[in-house]
């Protein structure tokens, strides 16, 4: 891959990326002139510092002090480097990436990643051709009727079933020329135990294809029919197919959940299947596994809110909490649909139909209704031990209510439920902070900040030197000008000394600021500094006031160190009895009147 093709690789997708809408996919803002704010989703705070300016095209938060543009924004958000956000970014928007002369290595796993991904589709047309064109599917078929699950809806998520024999799928590829070893890489075979042949890992089983978010085949869930075990059987893991990150209905539901502004989450795919025939889209499933971070981050890059609807058995709440542990702290608005009657949300929906499924979304509680409702039902709070633990088994969740009226009503109930006084309540959140409560099976874990608050001392000088990086960034002129006025070199600041050579280091190769190797060459701390200058407003000033105000002020500053160092120089000299401190008392004369010059401008 050539340089060139890479900064028009970066270029392109800079040009059809939107700063406010990736930033907005994450964070609630609000707009105020030409900028938005919002809480930093890089550290817990109640009062908004982050901003996001996008003609600008950078954010800066003032509390902890991250900075940068889209991609910056996306690696942190994300946890990935700045090049994975830009190649996370180019999938979205369909836009490929260079290709480079690869190893022997990597052109080998890509042929077998795409020779997979074929197999997969054959295996999904032949299950669901075995239930839908074949007499050996009509146990499949009459299972699917016995949930209500339509043939719509069999067409729509290409259902299928695997024979009830031992080698029907792997003896049909491998006539097809499908290679044992693919059968056995991708999950749909195994060895036999003497060595000879492979038998079919999925057998007599309805089978249920999952796909990817771009709608790829990754691998498949299989149900028994009838009380074998095990009841649910999943691709193993494979390079394709990855529990941790993969949602089952994401691919169909991607839309619907942006058009709903949440994602609605069940704990498997049938729930997921019924809840989306029942006319409800915005839903996906994880697959026999905990709610993970990597499913929480896939969510947030479609909706703002996430609502679980877990079965309401003990076994589904006790996930409910757990889900919700991870959610918290992500800055999600997060809700729980109870199902009543102790059912799963598919067993609720063909006993009472779709319509009061709905019913149940639209009265989904938020998170700290449920969590308190919860607690009150599952801790035995009669005993002073008990008070203790229920109250605390609150705390991580009361302290994530950013509106006062609000924390102060469940305050007040939570004080009244465990006949305790508001003050003990009060006392105890406040001595709680942000802490999490040490892990046990029922409580809540707050997921730790990605940065802290940090108080930086900011001092005219600094200002000023935000001011030309910001008139600089936009206008090499405004650069050359500066750097006639004095050195770059003696900007006082390390981060701002960084920029402005930067800056400069690309005028001289004929490249503008927006060059993509810019974000390359700034340390980050250099980079939040770019970005608070970016951002900053400049009061009642115009542009070119606050520029000529600046250039004063770093003037001065650069020629008062410089008259302490020559005084110092020519001390030194005329200790020695050296000549030449004549010559720097001379440069001192010449620094002070230019000082004085100074004054009157």
């Amino acid at each position: 891959m050539h340089r060139e093709e890479l900064d028009e690789f970066v270029e392109q997708v800079t040009a059809r990326t939107d700063l406010l809408q990736i930033v907005q996919s994450y964070v609630p803002l609000k707009r105020k002139g030409n900028r938005y704010w919002g809480c930093c989703p890089f550290h817990g705070e109640k009062t908004p510092s982050f901003s996001v300016v996008p003609d600008k095209g950078f954010f800066y938060c003032f509390g902890c002090h991250a900075g940068g543009n889209v991609f910056k924004f996306l690696s942190l958000i994300e946890n990935i480097s700045y090049f994975e956000a830009i190649k996370l970014q180019a999938e979205k928007l369909g836009i490929p990436l260079p290709r480079r002369q690869k190893s022997p290595q990597e052109i080998a796993r890509d042929k077998e990643i795409a020779d997979l991904r074929k197999v997969n589709e054959m295996a999904r047309d032949f299950f669901h051709n075995c239930l839908t064109l074949t007499r050996l599917g009509e146990p499949g078929k009459a299972y699917f009727a016995s949930r209500s699950i339509s043939a719509e809806t069999i067409e729509e998520f290409k259902l299928g079933f695997a024979p009830h024999a031992w080698d029907k799928l792997s003896t049909a590829f491998l006539k097809r020329g499908v290679k044992q070893e693919l059968l056995l890489s991708g999950g749909l075979a195994a060895e036999r135990q003497n060595g000879e042949g492979v038998y079919d890992r999925f057998r007599n089983r309805i089978i249920i294809p999952i796909a990817d978010e771009r709608g790829r085949v990754v691998g498949f869930g299989g149900r028994v029919l009838d009380d074998s075990t095990p009841k649910y059987l999943n691709t193993p893991e494979t390079v394709l197919f990855n529990k941790r990150r993969i949602l089952f209905g994401l691919d169909r539901a991607g839309r619907a959940i942006k058009q709903a502004g949440y994602a609605i989450v069940v704990e498997g795919y049938m729930d997921a299947i019924s809840v989306f025939s029942a006319g409800v889209k915005n839903v996906v499933a994880s697959l026999g596994t905990a709610f993970t971070p990597e499913h929480c981050k896939l969510l947030l890059r479609y909706a703002p809110a996430i609502y679980f609807c877990y079965d309401s058995d003990d076994a589904g709440q006790k996930a409910t909490i757990r889900a919700l542990s991870i959610v918290q702290g992500t800055g999600a608005s997060v809700r729980v649909i109870v199902v009543p009657d102790g059912k799963d949300p598919d067993e609720y929906i063909r006993k009472h139909g779709a319509e009061a499924f709905q019913q149940l979304v639209k009265k989904a509680l938020p998170l700290v209704e449920y969590r308190l409702q919860y607690v009150l039902k599952h801790f035995e709070h009669d005993g002073l031990e008990g008070k203790v633990k229920a109250l605390h088994a609150m705390l991580p969740v009361l302290t994530g209510i950013r509106e006062p009226a609000v924390l102060g009503e469940y305050i007040k109930r939570l004080a009244q439920a465990l006949l305790l006084d508001e003050g003990i309540v009060r006392d105890e959140l406040r001595r709680f902070g942000h802490q999490p409560l040490p892990e046990d099976n029922s409580s809540f874990t707050q997921r730790e900040p990605i940065r802290q608050a940090v108080r930086h001392t900011d001092t005219a000088l600094q200002r000023a030197g935000r001011i030309v990086i910001r008139l600089a960034f936009q206008d090499a002129g405004i650069l050359q000008h500066f750097a006639a006025m004095m050195p770059l070199t003696g900007i006082g600041d390390r981060a701002q000394r960084e920029i402005l050579l930067a800056l400069q280091e690309l005028a001289e190769q004929g490249k503008n600021s927006n060059d993509t190797e810019l974000p390359n060459k700034l340390s980050e701390e250099a980079m939040a500094e770019l970005s608070r200058a970016m951002v900053e407003d400049l009061g009642v000033l115009s542009e070119t006031e606050a520029y000529s105000n600046a250039v004063l002020v770093l003037r001065r500053a650069y020629l008062n160190m410089r008259y302490v160092e020559h005084s110092q120089r020519a001390a030194e000299l005329a200790q020695q009895g050296d000549e030449a401190y004549v010559a720097e008392l001379n440069q001192v004369q010449k620094i002070k009147d230019e000082m004085e010059a100074l004054q009157f401008e």
